[in-house]
């Protein structure tokens, strides 16, 4: 990974004016193993965490892509160190089964406001008066969404093993639309780009997406699609209980979620300037929707990513230089 003029600036900066910064970084001869998914759109805010921490000393290695499942087990047990995608509620499952908060740590939350749930488009929703997904009972409506022939409405879904899949197979059942709709699973890049040609040629569409991602700033939600409410609170697992109702009394069938960076707890102890950077890193939802965005419109390389992360730095040099020199102090 390399180490852009503006994160040198910045750490010369903090040394000559910060007595945290000694000749000897906090993190000196400590190696960081970041993981994040295959999405690629999780990059920025991973290689943001990274640079902090390449600030501090540490001797951060290449992220590597790994299933969600793999992720949590490699971190407990140490072979890996973070990752920063940790969706709560969502993934507390995944938490809990890996181990939960006696083999993580976690403080902080580092995005906010993360919103899921499903989607149509508006020409549609206005036409058939279609608010709840519900109404997707219906054999007639259903088929306005169907892309192969087969008479079910097609929903674009999650990636196989991501959380998100069984809570919309969950729901598909509770609501009884079995009959009527079906949940395509696979590269949800790829099913969310074909999402995205239907629309554009004027056809119907039916997904299921999350914030912060760019679909929303693609199609926007109000002027090009509706969000769907569901009829009850329907969830897998240790959340079959869990009332995702929001204050307005509206019902989209998913909390909102925050995202936080969980480490392995040991390596976190012995390491308390990263555990102090973890736990007071922010990350605007709005930024990271706008820099998905970017990539979705071809800006999606490596070499992209890190001028994005460069960029973000060089606007908020005073929040960074500050989460940096927050952990360095934690190592005293």
């Amino acid at each position: 990974m390399r180490t852009s003029g503006i994160l040198t600036l910045a750490i010369t900066t903090l040394a000559s004016a910060s007595p945290a910064f000694s000749a000897t970084l906090p993190g000196k001869g400590v190696v960081v193993n970041a993981v994040q998914s295959s999405l690629p759109e999780e990059t920025f805010q991973t290689e943001l965490v990274n640079r902090a921490l390449q600030a501090l000393g540490y001797d951060v290695q290449p992220i590597k892509e790994v299933d969600y499942n793999v992720a949590y087990t490699a971190i407990a047990s140490g072979d890996a160190t973070y990752m920063a995608v940790n969706w709560d509620p969502l993934q507390k499952d995944m938490y809990a089964s890996a181990g939960g908060d006696n083999k993580f740590y976690r403080q902080g939350t580092y995005i906010s406001g993360a919103a899921q749930g499903y989607l149509i488009d508006k020409k549609t929703a206005d036409k058939y008066h279609i608010h709840d997904i519900s109404q997707l009972k219906d054999p007639n409506i259903a088929k306005l969404f169907d892309a192969d022939g087969d008479g079910k409405a097609d929903l674009a879904g999650c990636n196989p093993g991501w959380v998100c899949g069984s809570v919309i197979s969950t729901q598909i059942e509770a609501y009884g639309l079995s009959n009527t709709v079906v949940q395509n699973q696979g590269n949800y890049s790829a099913i969310i780009a074909d999402t995205l040609t239907r629309f554009k040629a004027g056809k119907p569409v039916l997904y299921y997406t999350w914030t912060p991602y760019w679909v929303s700033d693609e199609l926007k939600p109000g002027k090009d699609v509706v969000w769907l409410t569901v009829p009850h609170s329907a969830n897998p697992g240790s959340q079959k209980d869990l009332d995702t109702t929001l204050p307005n009394g509206k019902n989209y069938g998913f909390p909102v979620n925050n995202e936080h960076i969980v480490a392995n707890k040991a390596w976190a102890q012995a390491n308390p300037a990263a555990a102090k950077l973890f736990a007071v890193m922010k990350l605007p939802l709005a930024d990271v929707n706008a820099q998905n965005l970017r990539m979705h419109e071809g800006q999606g390389s490596s070499d992209d990513i890190d001028r994005h992360v460069d960029g973000w730095i060089a606007s908020h040099q005073a929040t960074f230089d500050g989460w940096v020199k927050q952990a360095a102090a934690a190592a005293k």
